[in-house]
């Protein structure tokens, strides 16, 4: 791509879009480190939702009469074209009205967003301390969503009900998040009477929730998690950017798992030879028991994470990648909350803050495997999200500011599992430990696959009958080498955030076929490190853009 580009019409249509969903979504602007936007929230009330489809359709209509000028403009209509398309379905399916999970919906995001808010000076607490006061607020908005799904027939599963009732009580409580937040040891002394009210306003605000979710939604929450095959449909299509054969990726599915357990276990036989049974489970007990793989505490965990991220940005940047300068810095941190969840989030647009690998350590978990965690780093660090998100961040003097803030978890997700098993095929995982734990990973990935659609779209199951909770969970407990509490969350997840678990593998499999695809057309002179660099430099896309641009 060029450098230094000169902004075209459509270039300013997005940075437009960009304003438009700052001002609708100011959580936005505290994930991208723009100022201006601090201490409040969107409006998650129907008339918000009805707000945003409007400046949608609006932009959408603006997008297809302004003229493309060169080549990046093509990519950034096709992508906004369907990016606007698909949003405006989701918000006419009614999607925003049964918007509630255990993991990513606004149940989530409004108490999230403060983990990205900085607290370094006075004015990072007044900004904490006027965010607390929106809290409730912005519950008092998203509720009215849900109720207005109740009136419409269209509520969320009973399940993820219970599990975010649990989630909100545990906010609420006098020693919860927004407690901890106000007396932590780095607020302002002076402001710690305002700092207790915003935390006492917000925790009540979660207890507020807390009481309808059990008084009202749960009550006519069904006790079926399937969704169906047309929001499923949808919803697959939003999470990669691409619309797939659901029942042949259901296959595919399987018989890649298949693949992946067979692969697994002759790593397995390798580790633990004279294994009688299960060779997996043999491998995993005979590590787990191994000292030298042990990590002891968190402390501990932040500082082997570090010490990995820093190797691998020194050394696939001279080799591998082009990593630019600014991208070069990754921070990792161990997460405020005890969820279970590994993150990351991206740097500010001017990499003042950097990108964050984030874990979230269960209560109670102080001992670490490096064998299983090792891909986990390179899944989130680099070449992962960080590599890719750094180096969309990076193209300002080619991209506008959507081309590089977009996300789809396909692209993305299906980017860092790609990433995973690059690190395999260029050496990094020739211990057979740490090559089991990449395995291992791939393997629940692949099992997502199957059980995300198998429950979802009502599929046979393998053993018989019909996909439901108590098959999913028994399947995963079989797939996955975890503590059963990860299961038993994991499960939740996939049951109630239909279609996101699939992107990742789905993710990998295009971004594979796309590389595969790429390398056949250009024969000899096909350089994978400049695929990468292409590719990569093109920002936040759908796969099928990202198809459409890279093999036309």
């Amino acid at each position: 791509m060029p450098e230094n580009r000169e902004p075209t019409a459509l270039d300013r249509v997005a940075e437009d879009w960009v304003d438009t969903v700052l001002d609708l979504q100011p959580e936005t602007a505290v994930e991208l480190g723009r100022p201006g936007y601090e201490g409040r929230y969107g409006d998650l009330s129907p008339e918000g939702h009805e707000a945003f489809a409007e400046a949608a359709r609006a932009t959408l209509a603006t997008v297809r009469e302004t003229p493309v000028a060169d080549a990046v403009d093509e990519v950034t209509r096709l992508e906004m074209v369907r990016s606007l398309e698909l949003s405006l379905e989701q918000h006419e399916a009614g999607l925003r009205q049964r918007d509630l999970n255990v993991i990513a919906s606004p149940a989530q995001g409004v108490r999230d967003v403060f983990d990205l808010m900085p607290s370094e000076t006075e004015q990072d607490w007044e900004q904490i301390g006027q965010r607390l006061r929106a809290v409730p607020g912005a519950l008092e908005g998203y509720i009215a969503s849900l109720r207005a799904g109740i009136a419409a027939g269209n509520v969320p599963a009973e399940r993820q009900v219970r599990a975010v009732l649990a989630q909100a009580e545990r906010h609420a409580s006098a020693d919860g998040f927004f407690a901890r937040l106000a007396s932590s040891p780095s607020a302002p002394a002076a402001m710690g009477a305002d700092l207790d009210a915003g935390a006492r306003a917000a925790a009540d605000a979660y207890a507020s929730l807390g009481r309808f979710l059990a008084d009202e939604l749960a009550a006519v929450a069904p006790a079926q998690d399937a969704v169906g095959r047309d929001v499923y449909a949808l919803q697959s299509r939003y999470f990669l950017g691409a619309k797939v054969d659901l029942d042949e990726t259901y296959e595919w599915g399987r018989e890649e798992l298949a693949r992946t357990v067979a692969e697994q276990e002759a790593v397995a036989r390798q580790i633990v030879p004279d294994a009688t049974g299960d060779p997996v489970q043999a491998a995993v007990a005979f590590l787990d028991a191994d000292p030298s793989r042990q990590l002891h505490g968190t402390a501990a965990l932040q500082a082997w994470m570090q010490r990995t991220s820093d190797a691998a940005v020194e050394e696939l940047g001279r080799t591998h990648f082009d990593v630019p300068e600014p991208v070069r810095a990754l921070e990792c941190m161990i997460a405020p909350t005890q969820e279970g969840g590994i993150y990351y989030t991206g740097p500010t647009e001017d990499f003042s803050r950097p990108g964050r690998m984030w874990w979230s350590v269960p209560e109670g978990v102080e001992t670490f495997g490096t064998w299983r965690e090792l891909t986990t780093v390179y899944h989130e660090g680099v070449p992962g999200h960080h590599l890719q998100i750094g180096v969309a961040t990076y193209q300002a003097s080619t991209l506008n500011s959507w081309r590089r803030m977009s996300w789809t978890s396909g692209h993305g997700e299906g980017w860092a599992l790609y990433a995973e098993r690059l690190m395999d095929e260029l050496g990094y995982l020739a211990d057979p430990a740490d090559r089991l734990g990449m395995l291992d990973a791939q393997r629940m990935r692949a099992a997502r696959v199957v059980l995300d659609i198998g429950v979802h779209l009502g599929k046979p199951h393998p053993d018989g009958g019909t996909w439901d909770a108590a098959k999913a969970l028994a399947f995963m407990r079989q797939h996955v080498n975890m503590d059963d509490a990860f299961i038993r969350f994991e499960v939740d997840r996939y049951l109630g955030w239909p279609g996101q678990a699939p992107s990742y593998k789905v993710g990998q499999r295009i971004w594979e076929q796309v590389r595969d695809e790429v390398a056949r057309r250009e024969g000899a002179d096909f350089d994978v490190k400049a695929f990468h660099r292409r590719a990569l430099e093109l920002g936040g896309l759908g796969l099928d853009t990202l198809r459409a641009v890279l093999v036309p």
